[in-house]
């Protein structure tokens, strides 16, 4: 009976590369999330404060964003729900739904805060795959996928929106339907100062850059 001896160094080759990408996956560094920005907790990009009852704030929300051409899906005197579509070209959607939430501030209750928050989610259309067998003589039947004729929609992103222009385009649009509301329909006159106008306490001004 003869022995054959292969060199151990040749039964090795194949696996050095294995070890050598496995150090050095396990000694980089992670990768960095793209677009991620530490949170500031700055209370003037999400909230404002209104000298108006907090239904009446929520309704100048309401109007506002109807206003843009928002579909309303769900509006209570503390809380306005609004979504819209996008479609920069024929393979992207976007789809971006605004929440305002209104609470009262003070004891006359003419006083009030609305807090919004604005979420994106983008679309890509792509075809979906299918999978179809065929039959190999000796081998038997191999699955294999073929790209069908029906598109889907498949979630690419999904973020909050950081921008502080979007959300101060959105209260100054609320201002001007509380002053409107206000001509219409005054509220009840109080001691405290700046409680009878329906412009935000501390705002900027009209304009927006």
């Amino acid at each position: 009976m003869t022995l054959s001896f292969r060199p151990v160094h040749a039964g090795l080759a194949w696996f050095l590369p294995l070890v050598l990408s496995a150090c050095t996956t396990l000694n980089s560094p992670p990768m960095p999330l793209v677009g991620y920005q530490p949170e500031t907790f700055d209370a003037s990009t999400h909230a404002r404060h209104y000298a108006a009852p907090f239904d009446r704030t929520c309704e100048a929300a309401r109007r506002a964003l109807l206003s843009q051409g928002y579909v309303v899906t769900a509006a209570t005197a503390q809380e306005v729900t609004a979504r819209k579509y996008f479609q920069p070209d024929a393979q992207h959607h976007v789809q971006m739904e605004f929440r305002v939430v209104c609470a009262p501030e003070g004891q006359g209750k003419l006083a009030s805060v609305a807090f919004a928050s604005a979420l994106k989610e983008q679309y890509l259309v792509r075809k979906a795959k299918e999978s179809a067998s065929l039959g190999v003589g000796g081998l038997g039947s191999l699955s294999l996928p073929v790209e069908g004729g029906m598109d889907s929609m498949v979630k690419v992103a999904s973020e909050t929106v950081a921008s502080a222009q979007v959300y101060e385009r959105l209260f100054s649009l609320m201002r001007e339907y509380l002053d409107s509301m206000s001509l219409l329909s005054p509220a009840p006159a109080s001691s405290g100062a700046g409680a009878t106008s329906g412009r935000p306490v501390g705002a900027a001004p009209d304009f927006v850059s």
